[in-house]
């Protein structure tokens, strides 16, 4: 079983939230999952706090092999760099 972390769309029309899943590849994208690691939020600026995750569970998926999606891969780097960059 191939595992990812990616994004399930979540929301109405026209204003998307996607939450943050680790699930089995051949899942859909807003099908069944095998746990809900955090949410991204869109319509907010990436700098305020759009992208929550829980970052324990985060790594411990990572380290027993789980995937993350191009898309939450670039999200994974610019929160990491605005996070690195110093408070003004």
């Amino acid at each position: 079983m191939a595992v990812h972390i990616r994004l399930a769309r979540q929301g109405t029309k026209k204003k998307p939230f996607y939450r943050v899943v680790v699930t089995d590849q051949r899942s859909p994208r807003g099908g069944r999952f095998l746990e809900n690691v955090g949410t991204f939020d869109p319509a907010k600026e990436l700098k305020d706090e759009s992208l929550k995750l829980n970052h324990e569970r985060l790594a411990y998926w990572r380290g027993v092999g789980a995937v993350p999606s191009a898309t939450l891969t670039r999200l994974l780097k610019a929160a990491a760099k605005i996070e690195a960059a110093p408070a003004k």
